[in-house]
C-alpha cells in the first residue's frame, strides 16, 4: 500500500471536491424551498371581516327545517 502525502492530498482534495457540490446542491435546494414556502404563503387569500359591521343575514341564514 502506497500511503505517501501525495496521494492522501490528492485523496483528500477529490473528497473536498465531492463535498463542496453537495453542499451547493443542498443549500440550493433548502434556498428554493424557503422561496416556494414564502411565495405560497403569499398567496393565500386572507378575509379580514370591517370593524364594526354586522355580517350579512343573508349568508348566515339557514333554510332547512326548524322541528316544527
Amino acid at each position: 500500500m502506497n500511503n505517501s502525502t501525495y496521494s492522501m492530498v490528492e485523496r483528500s482534495r477529490s473528497e473536498e471536491k465531492n463535498r463542496t457540490v453537495l453542499e451547493t446542491v443542498l443549500f440550493t435546494l433548502f434556498i428554493l424551498s424557503a422561496v416556494v414556502s414564502i411565495w405560497q404563503f403569499a398567496q393565500q387569500r386572507v378575509i379580514v371581516p370591517a370593524a364594526g359591521l354586522t355580517p350579512c343575514v343573508a349568508c348566515t341564514t339557514t333554510v332547512g327545517n326548524t322541528g316544527i
